[in-house]
C-alpha cells in the first residue's frame, strides 16, 4: 500500500504543490518537508488513508487487505518496494485504524501530520465520531509503545521500501536536459525524461549536428539531417526533395515557455476515485512518472494528433498540429522547462546559423501571483519586476533565437473562475460519500500551505480579488513591454495577446456551458484537454486574424509531402 503511497499520490501531491522545474534539484524529501503541520507528508498521508478506508468499505474488507489490494494494482517493478513498507507499517496501522476515526485523526498519530504552534489543526475529512484530540492522544500512546522496537520516522521518504522509491524519483525526474542524449545535441529519440514528449525526436542520436528543426545539410540527399522526414531525390527530376517540395516555403518551429500550464500538468482522476482504483488505472504509471506528471505533447502548443497517447481520448487540434498544416518542411517543437516565474530560462537550445525560426508562446499563466503562503501579496511578483525579468528573458532570446523568429507574450490568466466554477462541486476523493468538496480541498492545502496557489485556490473572496487585481498589473507591464520595446531585439518580433485561457471561459460561459468541464478535476487548478484544445484554437484564431506572418504561407506541396513520406517519422510517429 505505502507504495502507493508514494506513486499514487505522494508523487502526485508533490508535484500539484511543487512544479517539476520548480523542484528540480531539490530532493524529494525535502520538498514533501514543505509547509506548516506536516505539509506535504500530511496530505499524502490522510488521501491516501481516505482512499484506503473507502476500498476497506467498498470490497467489505480490512483496512489491511485494501492496502494490499491498492499494492496489488500498481506495476510489477513497484511491487517489491510495496511490500517492505507494507511489512513495516502494518504494526502501526493495525493498533490504531477503527471504523470510528478519520484518516485526519490515524495520519496526526502517526506524527505525518502536526499542529504546529501558532497553526490551527488542518482537516480535510468531516469529523470523527468521537472526540477528535481524544482519538489523537489514545493512539499516540499505542504509536509510542510500538516505537520502542520499530522507529516511525515522521516523513514519508524514510520509510523503508519508499526511501528508495525517493531516492528514485529524484534521479529520475526533474531535468531540463534529456537523461538519454548520446550526441549531447538536447534532443532525444526515448520519449520520456526530457526526451521527445518535450522536443522533437533526434533521428540520429549519434551525431550531434542531425537534430529536429536545423536546416537541411546537402538538401538531405543522403539522409534526413532536420528529421522531418524528407530526404532523397525526386527520380523524375533527380532534385533533392527538399528543394522540390520545401524550398521557398517558410518552415518554423513552436516552443512554450511557460509554467505548468504550457506543459499541461494532468493527473489521472481515476487515480483519486476510490470507485474506479484498478490495476488498468495504474498500468501507465512509469511513463506519467518520467513525464513529471506533464503532458507537452498532448499540451495547447506543443501537443500532436499523430502521436500515440493513451491519455487523449479524443484528437484535438491544438498550435503545433495547426502550425504543422500550414508547412510539413521543419516543425519541431519544444519546451525546455516549466518557467517557475518571470525569468527562469533552461535548457533552449537554438542555433541561430543552422535552425529554422522558431515561434514562441511566453505563457506565464499564474506562477507569478501563485505561491504557498499566508501572507499573498507579500510573495507575488510585483509590476516593476515583471517588465524587468520579462525584458531580461527577451534579450536573453535574442541572443539564441534564429532570424526572422516570433515572440507572442500572453496575459495572465483571470484565475477566479476557478473557484466560482468548482465551489460547489465534489473532489474525486469525495465521490464516494459525496463529503469533500473542492472548497475543502483548497482550505486543507491552503491549511498545511502547500497550495499550488493560495490567492485563487481560496474560500476567501478578498483574497480571490487580491490576486486577481495583481494578475491583472503583471498583464500590463508585460503588454506594456511588447507595445513599446520593438525596436531593442534583432532576431524576432515581440507580440502581446489577451491570456486566451481567460477568453475561453468568457466564451465557454457566454453559451450557457459549465465551465468546470475545462478544470482539471483532480486539482482543480489547471485546464484540462478540452480547455487546452479550446485555448490553442483561439490563440490559432487570434494570429491568423492579427498577426498571420508570424505563422508563414501554406506550403503548396504538403499533399505531395504526405502522399510520399507519410507521417514522415519522428515525433509524428
Amino acid at each position: 500500500m505505502w507504495r502507493a503511497v508514494v506513486v499514487v499520490c505522494v508523487l502526485c501531491l508533490m508535484a500539484l504543490s511543487t512544479p517539476s522545474c520548480q523542484s528540480s534539484g531539490v530532493p524529494l524529501q525535502e520538498r514533501m518537508a514543505r509547509g506548516v503541520n506536516g505539509g506535504s507528508n500530511c496530505a499524502t498521508c490522510s488521501i491516501v488513508l481516505g482512499l484506503i478506508y473507502q476500498l476497506s468499505e467498498i470490497h467489505n474488507e480490512t483496512v489491511v487487505k485494501a492496502m494490499e489490494r491498492l499494492c496489488s494494482f500498481l506495476p510489477s517493478q513497484f511491487k517489491e518496494p510495496c511490500d517492505v513498507a507494507v511489512d513495516f507499517l502494518t504494526p502501526f496501522l493495525i493498533q490504531i485504524i477503527t471504523d470510528e476515526e478519520t484518516p485526519d485523526a490515524v495520519c496526526l498519530s502517526l506524527g505525518f501530520c502536526t499542529t504546529d504552534p501558532g497553526h490551527q489543526t488542518c482537516r480535510l475529512w468531516p469529523k470523527p465520531k468521537t472526540d477528535f484530540n481524544s482519538a489523537v492522544k489514545l493512539r499516540r500512546a499505542l504509536i509510542e509503545k510500538i516505537t520502542r522496537t520499530k522507529l516511525l520516522e515522521p516523513s514519508i521518504c524514510k520509510l523503508p521500501g519508499i526511501k528508495e522509491i525517493c531516492a528514485w524519483v529524484d534521479t529520475t525526474i526533474g531535468h531540463h536536459l534529456p537523461s538519454f542524449d548520446v550526441d549531447v545535441d538536447g534532443f532525444s529519440n526515448v520519449q520520456t525524461l526530457r526526451g521527445y514528449s518535450w522536443r522533437g525526436a533526434d533521428c540520429n542520436d549519434d551525431r550531434s549536428d542531425v537534430h529536429p528543426g536545423t536546416r537541411p545539410v546537402d538538401s538531405d540527399v543522403t539522409f534526413d539531417s532536420n528529421c522531418n522526414g524528407i530526404y532523397g531525390s525526386d527520380p523524375t527530376s533527380t532534385r533533392p526533395y527538399e528543394d522540390v517540395l520545401c524550398g521557398g516555403t517558410q518552415p518554423r518551429g513552436i516552443a512554450v515557455l511557460g509554467d505548468s500550464v504550457g506543459a499541461h500538468f494532468h493527473l489521472p482522476e481515476e487515480w483519486f476515485d476510490s470507485r474506479k482504483l484498478s490495476p488498468k488505472v495504474f498500468e501507465n504509471l512509469p511513463f506519467i512518472i518520467e513525464n513529471e506528471i506533464d503532458w507537452p505533447e498532448m499540451s495547447s502548443v506543443t501537443g500532436t494528433n499523430h502521436i500515440n497517447c493513451f491519455y487523449a481520448k479524443l484528437h484535438l487540434s491544438v498550435l503545433h498540429t495547426l502550425l504543422y498544416s500550414t508547412s510539413k518542411c521543419g516543425l519541431v517543437l519544444i519546451i525546455p522547462c516549466n518557467i517557475i516565474k518571470s525569468f527562469n530560462i533552461h535548457s533552449l537550445r537554438r542555433n541561430q546559423l543552422k535552425d529554422y525560426p522558431m515561434l514562441i508562446i511566453y505563457s506565464l499563466v499564474g506562477n507569478d501571483v501563485c505561491n504557498g503562503h499566508a501572507d499573498t501579496f507579500a510573495h507575488m511578483t510585483t509590476p516593476q519586476e515583471m517588465y524587468d525579468n520579462a525584458l531580461k528573458t527577451m534579450l536573453y532570446l535574442d541572443k539564441v533565437l534564429p532570424p526572422n523568429s516570433s515572440v507572442m507574450m500572453t496575459g495572465l490568466a483571470e484565475g477566479r473562475f476557478l473557484y466560482d466554477s468548482l465551489h460547489d462541486r465534489i473532489h474525486p476523493i469525495g465521490r464516494l460519500h459525496n463529503d469533500v468538496t473542492y472548497p475543502d480541498l483548497y482550505d486543507y492545502f491552503n491549511c498545511l500551505e502547500i497550495s499550488p496557489c493560495t490567492g485563487w485556490m481560496n474560500t476567501n473572496k478578498t483574497v480571490r480579488d487580491m490576486t486577481s487585481e495583481r494578475a491583472e498589473q503583471l498583464s500590463a507591464a508585460l503588454q506594456d513591454l511588447a507595445n513599446n520595446n520593438a525596436s531593442l531585439f534583432t532576431n524576432f518580433k515581440l507580440y502581446y495577446m489577451e491570456c486566451p485561457l481567460n477568453i475561453g471561459f468568457r466564451f465557454w460561459a457566454k453559451y450557457g456551458l459549465p465551465t468546470w468541464k475545462l478544470i482539471e478535476p483532480v486539482d482543480g487548478f489547471h485546464d484540462n484537454q478540452f480547455g487546452q484544445a479550446l485555448t490553442a484554437q483561439i490563440a490559432w484564431d487570434y494570429f491568423e486574424k492579427n498577426h498571420p506572418e508570424i505563422l508563414g504561407s501554406i506550403n503548396p506541396n504538403n499533399a505531395e509531402i504526405e502522399r510520399i513520406f507519410g507521417q514522415q517519422g519522428g515525433y509524428r510517429n
